[in-house]
């Protein structure tokens, strides 16, 4: 699997972590950064390399989580889930077909983002699933504008 990675400057230090354990996993990773202290830039860098189909899933970080993954999802295309636990990286890929996730770097510890992103890439999305029509509708909102 292709895998992009992006982060704000404090949070290079997870992001580096993250990249490593999906090197570990046998994915093919890029970084995009960490020098721009405007995350929302990397963040929407990375989602629009996602939506655009150069790879399939996304990983962003930055201090929550949370500012990465707003800027994520106005991009068309995009779909990004904060996840800050195993849950939650299970459902984001099995219930929401999320194809980016972010976390945060002072939410989470290195070892906890490390599963998280395991279990988020282990899983694919079946379009079959009870929770096919939910995402379906979701990607009709993008439609009706």
């Amino acid at each position: 699997m292709k895998i992009a990675f992006g982060c704000d400057p404090n949070a290079a230090d997870l992001k580096l972590a993250l990249i490593a354990k999906a090197q570990q996993l046998g994915h093919e990773v890029k970084d995009f950064g960490a020098e721009d202290p405007i995350y929302a830039n990397t963040a929407v860098a990375v989602a629009k390399a996602v939506a655009a189909g150069e790879f399939d899933r996304g990983v962003l970080v930055c201090g929550t989580g949370i500012g990465v993954s707003i800027a994520a999802n106005k991009v068309k295309g995009a779909y990004c889930a904060c996840v800050t636990d195993i849950y939650q990286a299970q459902r984001a890929t099995l219930s929401n077909n999320a194809n980016l996730i972010a976390m945060g770097s002072q939410v989470v510890g290195v070892k906890s983002a490390e599963m998280f992103l395991e279990e988020y890439l282990k899983y694919t999305f079946d379009p079959a699933s009870r929770s096919g029509a939910k995402v379906a509708r979701i990607c009709e909102f993008e439609r009706e504008d």
